[in-house]
């Protein structure tokens, strides 16, 4: 009875599996069916495109010749495409059409914030255009894919994935984790009814403005689509061959992590829309387009998705009284230059305001400040202790406008009137040590040596030189040494530098590259968290931290310090010009960049970094350009050079 039994509940079993395979079987079945009928609905509006000539590489990015996607968007033959497909600035493009038949097209139009180009390709054929679904319709969750239609005309490459997120890359775009590349860019996103999400585009999570930023996320799960719903209101401006560019507002906010600091003001840049618009140093904005704002990060969404020309509501809390305002959106700022004005601070006593040094021929040597004078008072205000909140002050400071200052000598209140000059490219000869008399006693807490930095969820290590003459309590700058690709010699680069450390109150922190090839733009985020490691451990001068490297890291600390502002205060590149088609850095009202650039003559490099500091100089960033002879680009006296730049940047 027993074994009858056992084989009744197998037999049982064995049917209960065959019925669940047969269900799952089943539902594959449907599943394939469904993403069929979807991509069917789309594919007569998903057109492949060719391109002839062009460039082969743009910066560290192959750019491959073969055909790419593009979407309908009229029935005249307008279609858009990611930027990408063209950033090799092909001489001539053609668009295969449904019919099969080649025809040629022109760029009409850029969206240089998300990305996109608009073609117009001339021919008779009536062209499909697809249905769209509003973001708004979008869930997390539901089912996307992914539309391309580059290696075989007939059928359309597919790949399935998720809706991770809909407001990614600050309001630009929804995330999906079906596989995008360059064989999809440009072709659609879709729903599992065939509606159009958003073109597929390659932006990169930390942001950017080039044709190419992302890129190096494809096949990675996280893939981002510009909503097409929200691109149509803009068709027709672009049609006309207006280029959609960014919307810039013009304000500084108080520093701190974006997504947990209020957005309360530091400065509005003079004739920006903000200033235009009436927000004033202390505003706080609490409202944006109709939205609620409690974080930076909120107001970076709203702003980040509007474009030039789009005007926005705001409401700031300044005091007790909410306050309305209107701001139109601009392309361009009014370039910015920091007040200088001529003062070097002392670094010994804790207090900034105490004149170290007065530059020959500056504003204030002009108007008779001597060192050893105290900064009083900044437009009236009571002038800050430390050198980070005494830039932060003079960011409130309009340039071409005079300023009143207050200094006390011998006890007595001295007013002057100076008008503020643009930062110095020269770096000040003969100046008088930072630091005078005897240091106060060591602080067993901050260990000197060679300290091992890590993360707990990362294996990189990076090598901290702390010097003996380190003391918390005296500002120190931070140097971080981008080491070349390769192996890395820690005891050389510890005998090249420490000495200077020494003498010059800074720490240097080595970072190298995962790949004993090359630096790779998506280790910038780790640079920045080494470096922010290092600093929770040891407190510095925030207006000393630099990042510095030679050929292929040189460039990389340049790409860095581009990306990570709110950090360094300084980058010095030797013989290692930007990368191409990198963007030049744009003044920012509170987080100052210098740029120092060694070129060593004769050198290959050396045209590219005389032209590098002409387009940093022509966009207002204070550029030092230092050449050296040749073979001395890492020899004590370029050090020398260096950390003399690094001494001077927290003038006033």
């Amino acid at each position: 009875m027993r074994f009858a039994y056992s084989l009744l509940v197998a037999a049982l079993s064995l049917v209960a599996t065959f019925a669940a395979t047969a269900q799952e079987v089943d539902l594959l079945r449907l599943e394939d069916e469904a993403v069929r009928a979807a991509v069917s609905r789309v594919a007569p509006s998903v057109v492949r495109i060719e391109t002839v000539g062009g460039l082969e590489r743009v910066g560290e990015i192959l750019i491959g010749g073969g055909p790419t996607t593009g979407l309908v968007v009229s029935e005249e033959g307008h279609v858009l495409s990611s930027a990408f497909n063209f950033v090799q600035q092909p001489s001539a493009i053609l668009v295969v059409l449904p019919s099969g038949a080649r025809a040629p097209a022109t760029i009409v139009a850029r969206d240089q914030s998300r990305m996109l180009v608009l073609l117009k390709v001339t021919t008779s054929e009536k062209l499909i255009v697809p249905q769209t679904v509003k973001r708004s319709d979008l869930r997390v969750g539901q089912w996307t894919i992914a539309v391309g239609r580059t290696f075989d005309q007939a059928e359309p490459s597919v790949s399935l994935g998720v809706l991770s997120a809909k407001d990614r890359v600050w309001g630009k775009a929804i995330q999906t984790d079906a596989k995008i590349s360059p064989t999809n860019y440009g072709g659609p996103l879709i729903d599992i009814e065939g509606r159009v999400a958003g073109i597929l585009v390659p932006l990169s999570p930390q942001g950017g403005d080039s044709e190419v930023a992302g890129a190096e996320w494809y096949d990675s799960g996280i893939g981002f689509a510009v909503p097409l719903d929200e691109m149509l209101p803009r068709l027709e401006a672009m049609k006309h061959g207006k280029d959609q560019l960014p919307g810039l507002l013009g304000i500084a906010m108080k520093q701190g992590s974006p997504y947990s600091t209020p957005p309360e003001i530091i400065a509005a840049q003079a004739g920006s829309p903000a200033s235009k618009a009436g927000i004033k140093k202390g505003d706080v904005i609490v409202e944006a387009a109709g939205r609620p704002i409690v974080r930076q990060s909120q107001l970076k969404h709203v702003l980040g998705a509007m474009y030039a020309g789009d005007k926005v509501e705001l409401v700031v809390k300044r005091g007790d009284e909410r306050v309305p305002l209107t701001a139109e959106l601009v392309d361009k700022l009014e370039p910015y230059s920091h007040p200088f004005l001529g003062l070097l601070p002392r670094r010994d006593n804790g207090d900034a305001r105490v004149v170290r040094f007065v530059y020959p021929d500056s504003p204030a040597a002009k108007a008779g400040i001597v060192a050893g004078d105290i900064l009083a008072k900044i437009g009236g205000v009571d002038a800050k202790r430390t050198a980070a909140e005494l830039h932060e002050q003079l960011a409130a400071v309009d340039p071409k406008q005079k300023l009143q200052v207050e200094v006390v000598r011998g006890g007595a209140a001295m007013p002057i009137e100076l008008q503020p000059a643009v930062q110095p490219e020269v770096v000040a000869a003969d100046v008088p040590p930072a630091v005078a008399g005897e240091l106060p006693a060591i602080d067993a807490a901050y260990p000197a040596g060679l300290i091992d930095i890590k993360l707990a969820e990362d294996a990189a290590v990076a090598k901290l030189l702390v010097p003996s003459s380190y003391r918390a309590s005296i500002p120190t700058g931070l140097l971080v040494w981008v080491a070349p690709p390769g192996k890395f010699d820690v005891e050389k680069w510890r005998a090249a530098w420490e000495p200077w450390c020494t003498d010059h109150q800074l720490i240097a922190l080595a970072v190298t590259s995962s790949d004993a090839s090359r630096w790779q733009p998506t280790e910038a985020p780790l640079i920045r968290k080494l470096v922010d490691e290092a600093l929770r451990q040891y407190p510095v001068d925030a207006t000393r931290v630099v990042i510095l490297g030679e050929s292929a890291g040189g460039t990389m600390a340049l790409l860095v310090a581009g990306s990570e502002r709110d950090r360094f205060r300084g980058v010095a590149s030797i013989d290692a010009p930007p990368a191409a088609r990198s963007a030049v850095p744009q003044p920012d009202v509170v987080n100052r960049l210098a740029v120092l650039l060694v070129a060593s003559k004769e050198s290959p490099s050396e045209k590219l970094m005389v032209a590098a500091a002409a387009k940093y100089r022509a966009a207002s960033m204070p550029v030092t350009l230092v050449e050296v002879e040749a073979g001395k680009g890492t020899s004590d006296e370029t050090r020398a050079s260096i950390v003399r730049w690094i001494d001077t940047l927290d003038r006033l």
